[in-house]
């Protein structure tokens, strides 16, 4: 089985996956996914597809993640893992699809605007 490259982003994180068949090892940014993201839920959150698969321990996949922070990286790798696993097998999509982890998730934070303090808050009034 030949090299599967794909790519998945989340708010402002870009995450590229190179999937592999072998042993289940996940390295992320060159450390291993326990070390790069110390929470039991974000390493989870990274999992799911291939859990959902019943596929854990059959691919090596190595990631390169930049931009965002954690939650949003997270959910980016889970996005590129899900298209590398509908690339190789097409009949994974329907599973995937059903759990939501095939639908790029489009919100990112809205600009500030000028004359406020953030998007939306307006600085504080004072009536004297």
């Amino acid at each position: 089985m030949e090299i599967i490259n794909t790519i998945g982003r989340r708010k402002t994180s870009v995450a590229r996956v190179y999937l592999q068949s072998g042993k289940g090892t996940i390295n992320v940014n060159d450390k291993e996914l326990a070390t790069y993201f110390p929470s039991e839920i974000l390493q989870t959150i990274v999992k799911q597809p291939i859990v959902a698969l019943d596929q854990d321990g059959n691919f090596d996949i190595k990631v390169n993640v930049d931009g965002g922070g954690p939650k949003g990286q997270a959910e980016a790798v889970r996005l590129a893992i899900s298209r590398a696993l509908v690339e190789l097998d097409g009949e994974n999509k329907p599973t995937l699809k059903k759990e939501g982890f095939m639908t790029r998730d489009p919100r990112m934070v809205e600009r500030k605007k000028y004359g406020r303090r953030k998007a939306r808050r307006r600085f504080q009034f004072s009536k004297r």
